[in-house]
């Protein structure tokens, strides 16, 4: 195991949520508009090609937050468009993210059937 990249990973991946931390912290801004941000931004700066040297410097560290995300649609499409034209456009964020999405939705159903919810107060 490869010390060294465990290490880079821990601190651009706790960078980026520190910075959503200070967003939430200091700023009106709600969550839900920071992490669609954060989406947003990681599409931005991988559709640039700005993105692809920070995974390769931190490999999970920068593909797990949502910037990396945002990042992995936009080289879908990108691909998906060399591949198949426009329809490409629409269609290759999600083949790109597939997996993903699907644990997602997998790892909610699972909480939803196997944990009580219960109202705060």
């Amino acid at each position: 195991m490869d010390l060294w990249m465990l290490l880079k990973a821990f601190l651009v991946g706790g960078l980026i949520c520190a910075v959503g931390q200070v967003l939430i912290d200091y700023t009106k801004l709600t969550p839900a508009r920071i992490l669609v941000s954060f989406v947003v931004l990681g599409v931005i700066l991988g559709g640039l090609g700005l993105y692809q040297p920070l995974i390769d410097f931190a490999g999970a560290g920068a593909t797990v937050p949502l910037t990396g995300f945002g990042a992995t649609l936009a080289k879908g499409v990108a691909e998906a468009v060399k591949e198949d034209g426009l329809f490409g456009a629409f269609t290759g964020g999600l083949g790109a993210t597939a997996a993903g999405i699907t644990v997602a939705i997998v790892a909610a159903l699972l909480a939803g059937l196997f944990c009580k919810s219960a109202e705060k107060g």
